[in-house]
C-alpha cells in the first residue's frame, strides 16, 4: 500500500510539473510607503496541455486566521475584466487615493476588505484578461465552457502548490458575467470530487453578485424595474406592457406601437447611469451604432462606455478632472498597472501584455456560448452546497427583480420570508432564504448599491460576507 501511495504521488507530481512558472511574494509596492500590511502573492499558472495559456493571479492571505479561514476563488465579470478590478475597487485590501497630482497613484488601505475574514485568490480569467496571456495564437481562443475548464485546472494546480490551504473550506465567488461561468466551474468541481480527483477540495458553497444569469430574464425585467423606480411613467409602462405583450426582447420590429413605447423608454434612460441610477452619467461616447433597435440599445455596453472614457482621459494632461464620476477613478488603475515599476513589483513578465486594461471592449477570440446558466443553477439546487446571491438594488443592467425571478424558478421552498437586514442598526437591504433537503440559498439586496454591490457599499457587503461564511444569520 505504501508503495502504491508513493507511485500515485509521483504520478501526480509528473502530471502537475511546471505548474507555477513564476511566483512572487510582494512585500512593497509603488505608491505605498514601507512594507505592505497584508500578505500578497502573485504568479502565473499554465492551464493547458502545452503550457501555452498562463493565467495571472493575486492571492491575499486572510488578516484574521489564514489557517482556519475559508479560501475563496473570485472571478470578475466581463468577460475579460481583470481580477485586479475586484481587488482594487470592490473587495480587496487596497484602492487608490483620489487626490492625484500626475505622479504614480497612491495606495490607501480598504478597511472593509473581504480579506479581513477570508483568503482570496483573484484571477485574471479568461486568457486575455489583465496580465493573463498565451504564447501561441491558438491559445487565445476560448469560450464560456473553456474558461470554466481552465479555471478548474488553475484551482487544482494552485491548491497542489499551496498544500497548506487544501483543508480550508472552499467557496467560489464572482459577479456580473461570472454568473454564467461560476455555475459551470462548480459543475466541474463537483464532477472532480465524484471522480476522486486530487487534491480534494473542501467545497462548501458559492457567492454571486449582480449575476448575469439568463439573457431573456435579465433584459426583459429591466422594463418593470425602471417603472418601479419611477424612471418611466405609468402610461409609458402600460403602453410597452400591453403592446409588447410583456416581451421586450423578442418583439416584432413591425409592431409599431411596441417599438414606439420602447423608444420612449430608451429616451427616458439616455442620461441615466445604468450601473447605479443615482450617480451621474459621465461616459463621453456610448460606443453603439445607430443601427441598433431600442431593445438592443437597452442592453448597452458598460465596457465600451468605459473604454471610450479611458481613451479620452488618458489622452489628456496628467491632472485628472474633478472626480465626481466613479468611472473617472478607474484611470488611476490604468496609470498604476501600466507603470514599469509596478509591473516589476507584481512579477509581471516583460513583453506579454503591452497595455493593461480593466475591462476590454471585447475579447477578439472569446465565444460567448451561453445565453443562460439557469439549468446549471437548477442542478446546483440539488447539491449540498450553500449559496449567497446578492444584488445592488440600484442596478438596471441586472435588476434585482430579475435575479429574484430566476431564483424563484428553481422551485426551492422559501424558508425565511422577505425581511430587512441590518448593519450598525441601519437597514442595509433585504433578504429572503430558500431551502430544501439538499440546498440552502440566501438572496440579499444591498440598499443603495449598484453594479456591482461591493464597489458601492463596502461596510455593508463585508458584514454580509462575514456572516454568510460564519453561518450566522445575515
Amino acid at each position: 500500500m505504501a508503495t502504491l501511495t508513493v507511485c500515485l504521488s509521483m504520478l501526480l507530481l509528473l502530471a502537475f510539473s511546471g505548474i507555477v512558472t513564476s511566483r512572487t511574494i510582494v512585500e512593497t509596492l509603488p505608491g505605498w510607503n514601507g512594507t505592505l500590511p497584508f500578505k500578497l502573492e502573485t504568479g502565473y499558472i499554465a492551464v493547458d496541455d502545452f503550457d501555452e495559456v498562463n493565467l495571472f493571479y493575486y492571492f491575499v492571505e486572510s488578516d484574521r486566521n489564514p489557517i482556519e479561514d475559508p479560501l475563496v476563488l473570485w472571478l470578475t465579470g466581463g468577460p475579460g475584466c481583470s481580477g485586479f478590478s475586484a481587488f482594487a475597487y470592490e473587495i480587496g485590501p487596497f484602492t487608490f487615493d483620489l487626490h492625484y497630482n500626475g505622479s504614480i497613484p497612491t495606495i490607501v488601505m480598504n478597511p472593509y476588505s473581504w480579506t479581513k475574514v477570508a483568503n482570496i485568490i483573484f484571477i485574471d480569467a479568461p486568457v486575455g484578461a489583465g496580465f493573463s496571456y498565451s504564447t501561441t495564437s491558438d491559445g487565445w481562443y476560448t469560450s464560456d465552457t473553456k474558461q470554466a475548464a481552465q479555471t478548474y485546472t488553475f484551482l487544482r494546480k494552485w491548491l497542489y502548490t499551496h498544500p497548506q490551504y487544501q483543508g480550508n473550506q472552499l467557496y467560489i465567488g464572482g459577479d456580473s458575467y461570472s454568473g454564467l461561468i461560476v455555475p459551470i466551474l462548480l459543475k466541474n468541481i463537483l464532477e472532480g470530487l465524484d471522480a476522486g480527483l486530487k487534491p480534494r477540495m473542501q467545497l462548501q458553497g458559492y457567492l454571486l453578485g449582480n449575476p448575469v444569469t439568463d439573457n431573456f430574464i435579465d433584459v426583459n425585467m429591466r422594463i418593470p424595474y425602471v417603472h418601479r423606480v419611477s424612471l418611466i411613467s405609468d402610461e409609458i409602462y402600460q403602453a410597452a406592457k400591453s403592446n409588447c405583450s410583456e416581451d421586450y426582447v423578442n418583439y416584432e420590429i413591425n409592431n409599431t406601437l411596441c417599438v414606439t413605447a420602447l423608444q420612449k423608454i430608451k429616451d427616458c434612460l439616455l442620461q441615466i447611469n445604468l450601473a447605479q441610477i443615482l450617480e451621474p452619467q459621465c461616459a463621453f461616447a456610448s460606443g453603439r451604432t445607430t443601427e441598433d433597435n431600442p431593445t438592443t440599445e437597452l442592453e448597452w455596453d458598460l465596457k465600451a462606455r468605459e473604454a471610450s472614457t479611458m481613451e479620452y482621459l488618458l489622452s489628456e494632461s496628467n491632472a485628472l478632472p474633478e472626480l465626481h464620476c466613479r468611472g473617472y477613478t478607474y484611470v488611476l488603475a490604468y496609470r498604476w498597472m501600466n507603470d514599469k515599476t509596478v509591473r516589476a513589483a507584481l512579477g509581471v513578465r516583460n513583453g506579454t501584455v503591452e497595455n493593461w486594461v480593466r475591462c476590454p471592449k471585447a475579447l477578439t477570440y472569446y465565444t460567448e456560448e451561453l445565453t443562460s446558466s439557469l439549468a446549471y443553477q437548477k442542478n446546483l439546487s440539488e447539491t449540498g452546497l450553500r449559496a449567497l446571491i446578492y444584488s445592488g438594488d440600484h442596478d438596471i443592467s441586472v435588476p434585482w427583480i430579475a435575479t429574484q425571478y430566476w431564483i424563484k424558478a428553481l422551485d426551492v421552498a422559501v424558508f425565511d420570508e422577505w425581511r430587512p437586514w441590518y448593519v450598525n442598526g441601519q437597514i442595509a437591504g433585504y433578504q429572503v432564504k430558500f431551502m430544501n433537503d439538499n440546498f440552502r440559498l440566501t438572496y440579499v439586496t444591498v440598499k443603495g448599491a449598484g453594479h456591482t454591490a461591493p464597489e458601492y457599499k463596502h461596510k455593508e457587503t463585508l458584514a454580509m460576507f462575514d456572516r454568510f461564511l460564519a453561518r450566522y444569520p445575515i
